[in-house]
C-alpha cells in the first residue's frame, strides 16, 4: 500500500512538510479561489501519487471538502493506496456510463472523497480533454471546496498539459537526486505553454538528518 503517513502518523516530521506545503499553497494564490490543483511530475517514479494523496490527506484535515480524482489513465494508483474497487471511475463519467455520484466514493480520512480511474481506456487524452471533463469539473466544485488530480508525468504523454489549463494551479514534483534538471526545466516549459499556473515544486526525498523531508519551492 502506497504511504499515507498524513494519516497514519500525523505528527511525523514528514507530516509537517505536507502541511507546510498546504500553507505554502494557500499563499501563492491570495487574490483569488483555488478550486482545483494538479500534481504531476516529469518522469515516472518520482513520487507525484504519494505527495498528490498525502496533500489530499491534509487538506481534508483542515476542514475542507476534498475530492482526489485520479486521472492517470495508464497507470492509475488512487484505488491502491485508498483500498477502493475500480470497476467505476472517471472514465465511466466522462464516457457517461455512470453519473458522478455515483463514482465517487467515501474515503476512512473524513472529508476527503476519491474517484478513482475507472477501466483503462484507448484514448486517455481525448477522453480528459473533453467537454466531459469540463462538465464533470463543474460538478465537482458544487459539491467539493478543493478538487486534486493524479496525472501521468508530463515528458511522457500530453494528458497532463491537456489537463493544466483546466485547473486553477498545478503542483510539479521532483525526485532529489533523480530528476534530471534538464527535464524538470522542460516539464515547466510544457506546463506554462499549455497555459498551466505553476504554483510551484515539491522535492520529494531529499535527504537532511537521515530522514526523508518534502520542501515546497516557488517557480522561480
Amino acid at each position: 500500500m502506497r504511504s499515507l503517513i498524513t494519516k497514519t502518523n500525523p505528527k511525523s516530521p514528514i507530516s509537517e512538510q505536507y502541511r507546510t506545503i498546504r500553507t505554502n499553497i494557500q499563499f501563492s494564490v491570495v487574490d483569488r479561489p483555488l478550486r482545483s490543483i494538479m500534481v504531476t511530475s516529469s518522469a515516472p517514479a518520482e513520487g507525484k501519487s504519494t505527495t498528490v494523496a498525502n496533500l489530499a490527506v491534509v487538506f481534508a484535515q483542515q476542514g475542507k471538502k476534498v475530492l482526489l480524482i485520479d486521472a492517470d489513465l495508464r497507470k492509475p494508483t488512487v484505488h491502491y493506496t485508498f483500498r477502493k474497487d475500480n470497476y467505476i471511475g472517471l472514465t465511466n463519467v466522462l464516457t457517461k456510463q455512470a453519473p458522478f455520484q455515483a463514482a465517487v466514493k467515501e474515503t476512512d480520512v473524513d472529508n476527503l472523497f476519491v474517484l478513482t480511474s475507472g477501466p483503462i481506456p484507448p484514448n486517455p487524452a481525448e477522453l480528459l480533454g473533453s467537454s466531459a471533463m469540463e462538465e464533470l469539473l463543474a460538478e465537482a466544485y458544487k459539491q467539493f471546496d478543493l478538487v486534486l488530480f493524479d496525472t501521468p508525468p508530463v515528458l511522457a504523454v500530453t494528458d497532463a498539459q491537456i489537463l493544466a489549463n483546466q485547473c486553477d494551479g498545478t503542483i510539479l514534483v521532483v525526485h532529489s537526486g533523480k530528476t534530471e534538471i534538464e527535464a524538470a526545466q522542460k516539464a515547466k516549459e510544457l506546463l506554462i505553454n499549455a497555459k498551466g499556473k505553476l504554483l510551484g515544486v515539491v522535492l520529494n526525498q531529499k535527504k537532511q538528518k537521515e530522514s526523508s523531508y518534502y520542501y515546497y519551492y516557488g517557480n522561480k
